[in-house]
């Protein structure tokens, strides 16, 4: 029986933009903010972890409405270390502002 603090095998992250540069987005990079990372040290731990983009779609498809777009950490991103992973299909812009 796991105790009341038992491990969490994952971490709750923030979609904040896409990797973008002055005049070109790429809406196949998202930049991730994971709970707790602030700095580059930190970010190393979750490169090549994967990250699930789960939410809730109108139509119903196999006797669920829920959805997963699948991505993996690739690198850190600036000074406070946000990690972009890879996504293969891009996040809706809706899916901007809601907690992953």
């Amino acid at each position: 029986m796991p105790s009341e603090s038992g491990h969490r095998l994952y971490v709750k992250g923030r979609h904040l933009s896409y990797q973008r540069s002055r005049h070109v987005t790429r809406p196949s990079t998202s930049l991730i903010k994971i709970e707790g990372v602030d700095d580059t040290s930190a970010a190393n731990f979750y490169l090549g972890k994967k990250i699930a983009y789960v939410y809730r779609a109108q139509k119903e498809i196999r006797g669920s409405k829920i959805r997963v777009i699948w991505g993996k950490v690739t690198r850190p991103h600036g000074k406070s270390a946000l990690p972009p992973p890879f996504n293969p299909r891009c996040i809706c812009c809706k899916g901007a502002l809601s907690t992953t």
